[in-house]
């Protein structure tokens, strides 16, 4: 993972990201490239059409300005260490759009995005990243955190995405200290085991060890984010959408509670 991408904004989780892809960087020794977002402006309806108008300050080369400044300044607290490698980069031309940065990131080995909400990335800014980049993207907490991949929990529930996911998560799972398998009953789709899953990652050098809990009258993302604050986990691997995105939305799943409300770094793929 030596090319990380993280789009900019001004949102209030940026400190957020900006550590969280510094702290993937630190791992591989990675170029972290900032890249100004453009913001989503009100639609204004003219006829049968809608409009994304700017407002009428709208300064498009103070925007771009400020964000350069932001990231050189987060840079300049962190400089290059030679023997680790990390450098950071700033990408240079006009703004890009959500159906950009999917396209953009195809050419990184890692997205890092804020968590979607009040405060953070737009929902559809994250899934340009997931699903229009065949790349993995690296979700920040609301807060900075103080370590990445160190403790690592993985949602296993033998699907699919979840095959993809560990299978791009390798190279950090590699630096790990610690790797659980977590599996909740009732959210799992027909499939490998987790003992399979341990003997995978054997395979690949990983120890790890597995748990399986019931869901305790919770919904499975909250199982999951309760058992990661129980173990001091400081990275979720979780495979995104195993369930459609529509489905999610009406129904509730795992993987859109965990995008509302994770308070540590998630690894995500689909």
């Amino acid at each position: 993972m030596k090319s990380i991408l993280l789009p900019m904004d001004q949102s209030e989780q940026m400190p957020s990201a900006l550590e969280t892809a510094r702290l993937a960087a630190a791992l591989f020794g990675s170029t972290v490239e900032g890249v100004a977002l453009r913001p989503t402006f009100t639609e204004v309806i003219a006829g049968d059409m809608a409009i994304a108008m700017p407002a009428a300050d709208w300064d498009e080369a103070a925007y771009c300005r400020n964000l350069r400044q932001m990231f050189d300044a987060n840079a300049a607290q962190h400089p290059a260490d030679p023997t680790e490698g990390t450098r950071f980069r700033w990408r240079n031309g006009s703004l890009i759009t959500d159906a950009q940065l999917g396209s953009l990131g195809r050419t990184y080995d890692l997205t890092v995005i804020s968590r979607p909400g009040r405060g953070g990335a737009l929902m559809s800014t994250l899934e340009a990243a997931l699903f229009d980049s065949g790349q993995p993207v690296l979700m920040a907490p609301p807060s900075a955190p103080k370590s990445l991949g160190q403790t690592v929990l993985i949602h296993w529930n033998a699907s699919t995405e979840m095959a993809c996911t560990i299978s791009m998560a390798l190279p950090i799972l590699r630096k790990a200290q610690r790797v659980m398998l977590l599996a909740v009953e009732g959210s799992i789709v027909p499939g490998p085991s987790t003992k399979d899953g341990l003997r995978h990652l054997a395979d690949h050098g990983i120890a790890a060890t597995e748990k399986t809990l019931g869901s305790r009258g919770q919904r499975p993302g909250e199982v999951i984010l309760s058992e990661a604050r129980a173990q001091g986990a400081d990275l979720l691997i979780k495979g995104a959408y195993t369930q459609s995105r529509l489905r999610q939305i009406i129904f509730g799943g795992a993987t859109q509670h965990i995008l509302a409300a994770a308070d540590l770094p998630v690894f995500l793929a689909h």
